[in-house]
């Protein structure tokens, strides 16, 4: 009976017993899995991940975007407060504006998502999806000058540059995070307790920035690869001193007399 149905992993059907929260999604590699959605908020000056949000895997980029944007948005207004607390007689290192470009992959672009990007005030670079045939803008005015405008900022040479970071910086986050770090598959249940664990292994990578602005090194086994290798530095240079140096006697060796040599000399 289960054969004949058209789509048998509906997640209006199905539900895990285990954790209500995970969705039927379709993993990367092709194969079928119960997952969550996990979304970065990058900062592309510093690399460092300023918001994390975790939601349903059944739900699409274009969904998603707003609710990450939210929250990183209210992590640099409460970053912008405490320079303003502890630092009031300098100049803040933080945007005081907050927000103001919003970079994306493709995946993340539509018409609505555009309009919405300029009611907030924010400038997006988000190239888009080849489409077949012409688009229909009738009664969508505001929508087509927001999706030209995009375009626009795209095409050009600031537009390409931030989206060359944006494969640099943000990808790097989550490969740190979940192929290096294996969170790609975890065994915690709920969004709760799977954001918790994200966000240590978010503010592990955020540590790692500041220890390789301060050190040099961003973790320990770096730290310790770095010593090793100054060690070794120092190791060949004494021993290339040592062979540049030639040997000096202290003392001069004692005069004896010339002994004759044991064989037969014909002359």
């Amino acid at each position: 009976m289960d054969r004949k149905r058209k789509k048998r992993t509906s997640n209006k059907e199905w539900k895990s017993p285990a954790d209500g929260d995970a969705r039927i999604a379709k993993m990367k590699d092709g194969r079928t899995h119960l997952a969550h959605k996990a979304e970065h908020a990058v900062d592309l000056d510093t690399g460092a991940v300023v918001a994390v949000t975790l939601q349903g895997a059944d739900q699409g980029d274009t969904t998603t975007l707003d609710e990450t944007l939210g929250e990183a948005g209210m992590a640099v207004a409460e970053q912008v407060g405490r320079e303003v607390e502890l630092r009031p007689n300098e100049e803040p290192k933080v945007n005081v504006a907050g927000i103001e470009e919003t970079v994306a992959d493709k995946g993340y672009h539509s018409g609505a998502v555009m309009q919405r990007m300029k009611g907030y005030g924010v400038r997006s670079y988000i190239p888009e999806k080849k489409q077949k045939g012409q688009r229909n803008w009738t009664g969508k005015q505001a929508e087509q000058q927001a999706v030209y405008a995009n375009r626009r900022r795209v095409r050009g040479e600031y537009g390409k540059s931030l989206l060359r970071r944006r494969g640099e910086l943000v990808e790097r986050s989550f490969a740190h995070c979940y192929e290096t770090g294996g969170m790609r598959r975890c065994h915690l249940r709920g969004h709760k307790n799977i954001l918790k664990r994200q966000l240590i292994h978010v503010g592990a990578f955020n540590l790692s920035l500041i220890l390789r602005k301060l050190l040099g090194a961003g973790t320990p086994r770096e730290w310790k690869n770095r010593a090793g290798q100054v060690f070794s530095q120092l190791l060949r240079f004494l021993l290339g001193l040592r062979k540049a140096v030639s040997p000096i006697w202290l003392h001069p060796p004692a005069a004896g007399p010339r002994k004759e040599p044991s064989w037969p000399c014909n002359t």
